[in-house]
């Protein structure tokens, strides 16, 4: 079964913003208590825009970059300044949130199943209204699977 026909069959996503959307399946290693291995999580990610779709699946987000990229958001929604990021350690991932002066804000996503041979970036303009559900949306992915054994990091 291709990733698409997956994709299709799952219920609405856990994360969505704009043509970004994200679906959590559960931690990678649920056994796992310990900060690194107990705080991957399972996910579909799909990006689309225009007649374009890209797809990944697997263990690609850890439970400190959605805590990270949430607690950026929620700067980015109370100051109207700056930027959020979600930096995966991962390399079929990212997306970029800037907000500009008037508060419209660019999203970039770069996403795909091959770093070695392809590239997938996606652009979108959005404003601040967008903020709000994707910070209760990541928050609820958070409390549903609190991360584990936090330490400070190196």
């Amino acid at each position: 079964m291709s990733i698409r026909q997956a994709v299709e069959k799952l219920e609405a996503p856990n994360i969505q913003i704009e043509g970004l959307s994200i679906w959590v399946h559960g931690r990678e290693f649920p056994e796992e208590t310990d900060y690194w291995d107990g705080n991957w999580l399972r996910v579909t990610v799909e990006c689309s825009s225009n007649g374009a779709e890209v797809s990944v699946s697997g263990p690609i987000i850890h439970l400190s970059e959605l805590a990270a990229w949430t607690d950026a958001a929620e700067k980015l929604h109370k100051t109207l300044h700056g930027e959020a990021n979600l930096d995966c350690i991962e390399p079929e991932l990212s997306v970029e949130l800037v907000i500009d002066k008037l508060g419209s804000i660019s999203m970039t996503v770069n996403i795909t199943p091959d770093h070695l041979l392809q590239e997938h970036c996606f652009r979108f303009k959005i404003d601040q209204s967008y903020l709000p559900e994707l910070i209760r949306s990541c928050r609820t992915v958070l409390a549903s699977y609190p991360i584990r054994s936090a330490i400070e990091k190196e």
